[in-house]
């Protein structure tokens, strides 16, 4: 199931050691920033985009919350690394052929995992599987998820040659 935690991809397009990582560039109709000495926190509303390595995500708020480091008394700090995102509002998650949608997604890039709730539904178009569950969560790294009311829709499984108008063995 290798459509599952590939859209951890947001900690892998933030991070420093993605060596050819295109930047991640996040575009919205507002934005409200504040930080304190440890964090910086923005909340992105109205048409939010989100692109990086391989990755796009759209939604109708995001908040980005960031470890600050450097000068303490700069209105904008130096951003180290990403704690969370919030993505709410008509999520989407793109990244190759596989896609998310949901209402909610929460990103923890430094614990590897995406928490999708409010109806998520995970697509891989390559290989035809469709997941959808009540939270869906997602690790990077592990292929594994959890989660809980489950539905996975897979492909058809071919026709194994049993002819439907013959009975089985008897004792089997």
């Amino acid at each position: 199931m290798k459509f599952l935690p590939i859209f951890l991809a947001l900690a892998v397009a933030t991070s420093a050691h993605a060596a050819d990582a295109t930047k991640t560039e996040i575009t919205s109709r507002a934005l409200e920033m504040t930080s304190n000495d440890d964090e910086s926190r923005a909340v992105f509303t109205g048409d939010v985009q989100v692109t990086g390595t391989n990755l796009s995500l759209t939604c109708d708020r995001l908040e980005v919350v960031a470890t600050r480091i450097g000068d303490k008394s700069a209105t904008l700090g130096k951003l180290e690394r990403f704690k969370s995102l919030v993505a709410t509002g008509r999520v989407r998650i793109v990244q190759a052929d596989r896609e998310a949608t949901c209402g909610r997604a929460e990103v923890y890039p430094r614990e590897d995992k995406i928490i999708l709730t409010q109806n998520p539904t995970v697509i891989d178009h390559g290989s035809g599987s469709v997941a959808v569950g009540e939270p869906l969560i997602l690790f990077r790294g592990e292929r594994r998820v959890q989660g809980e009311n489950i539905r996975i829709t897979f492909p058809p499984i071919r026709d194994l040659g049993f002819e439907a108008d013959k009975k089985a063995p008897e004792g089997q």
